[in-house]
């Protein structure tokens, strides 16, 4: 792609022709950067688009699809999140940020269909998840683990298996939901609603059944989410964390040390499961990426853990609970190579104990680490 203008006829935004050839490549994100090439991301790696990109030309771009108020938040705070529609069958979620004074953009590519849990390859045991009716289920990953498409899939159960109401609290919106046996409404952050102190205020007088929150960043948040799921709902949200007994640390930091024992307590008789996500290089022609996933499941263990503060127990947990579908990530790790979804390398760079992964794929069992009293 060239520096060229578009035409001055043409009416589409110049931007345009870019996330075209994102959904063409099949590609999952599209960066800009001042005085570089623009990069797509295809198989987990980032590809060089020819001819660099100005400032001033990202910035006429961007500008063009932004509404008064995504340029103000976006001049005031250096940064700023909207949702773009390409097409019927093409969303992105774009992130604009400033960087040494200039402006850098990172799109992720959503596109129509709302994938099912066998084309993303995952655990059976999301379906069960899914088919609670009250409760917190967490799904945890970084950025670009695919948390917000395990969500949209869960979700997409819901809507086609039973009535139930969903409210949906996202910023922005992603996947695009029509109703089918469920009505669900879809809350965008800065476009429906001011922020998520409103929508959270207002959350219960809508009569949900079933709620999403997209990303569960501080104590009012998650206050509000225990809220909902005490009331008799089931709730999703999304947290930043790398294994499952790191979410539940994450999830009481976000709490003064004062108000964490009341935290701690809700999350023991309000949890229902954490699923936390890598996303990882596959190695079959028709698979590019592929997820390992640790599963934890809130039995009886699992909340006796909770309420001792014994977090770092709950991998035992976990290995002493595969039959109930939970999983550590060693496990699901073993499982991709055996079946050859992965490489071993792969693998080994993403085990959280390369030589425990090591011992498994020889066979080897590997000690629980204690008896879970």
């Amino acid at each position: 792609m060239s520096e060229e203008t578009a035409s001055s006829s043409s009416s589409r935004p110049r931007i345009d022709k870019y996330f075209a050839a994102v959904a063409e490549m099949g590609a999952s994100d599209l960066h800009f950067k001042a005085n570089s090439p623009a990069r797509v991301r295809v198989q987990g790696g980032l590809k060089p688009l020819k001819g660099e990109l100005s400032n001033e030309r990202i910035e006429k771009m961007l500008f063009e699809v932004m509404n008064d108020e995504q340029k103000v938040r976006y001049a005031e705070k250096g940064s700023t999140d909207f949702s773009y529609q390409l097409d019927a069958n093409n969303r992105f979620r774009i992130n604009i940020f400033r960087q040494r004074g200039l402006t850098s953009m990172a799109a992720r590519h959503i596109p129509r269909n709302i994938p099912n849990y066998d084309t993303l390859h995952l655990p059976a045991i999301l379906k069960e998840i899914a088919g609670l009716h009250q409760g917190l289920v967490l799904v945890a990953g970084i950025t670009g683990s695919g948390k917000s498409t395990t969500i949209a899939s869960m979700i997409q159960q819901i809507n086609m298996s039973r009535t139930s109401h969903i409210v949906t609290l996202e910023d922005p919106i992603e996947f695009m939901f029509e109703d089918d046996k469920s009505f669900i409404n879809q809350r965008e952050i800065g476009l429906d609603v001011a922020d998520f102190h409103d929508a959270l205020k207002y959350l219960m007088r809508e009569d949900p059944d079933v709620v999403l929150i997209g990303e569960m960043r501080d104590q009012e948040t998650f206050e509000a989410a225990l809220h909902a799921a005490e009331s008799g709902h089931l709730v999703f949200g999304t947290v930043h964390a790398s294994n499952a007994p790191g979410t539940i640390t994450r999830v009481l930091e976000l709490f003064p040390v004062e108000a964490r024992n009341l935290a701690r307590m809700s999350l023991v008789f309000n949890l229902q499961a954490v699923i936390v996500l890598k996303l990882l290089k596959g190695i079959r022609p028709d698979i590019k990426r592929i997820p390992a996933v640790e599963i934890m499941i809130a039995n009886p263990s699992v909340r006796k853990m909770i309420n001792e503060k014994r977090e770092n127990e709950l991998l035992s947990v976990i290995r002493n609970s595969y039959q109930e579908g939970m999983q550590d990530f060693t496990e699901s790790l073993r499982y991709l190579v055996e079946n050859e979804y992965i490489a071993t390398q792969t693998a080994y760079d993403a085990a959280p104990n390369p030589d425990e992964l090591k011992m498994k794929l020889k066979g080897i069992s590997v000690s629980s680490g204690g008896v879970i009293g």
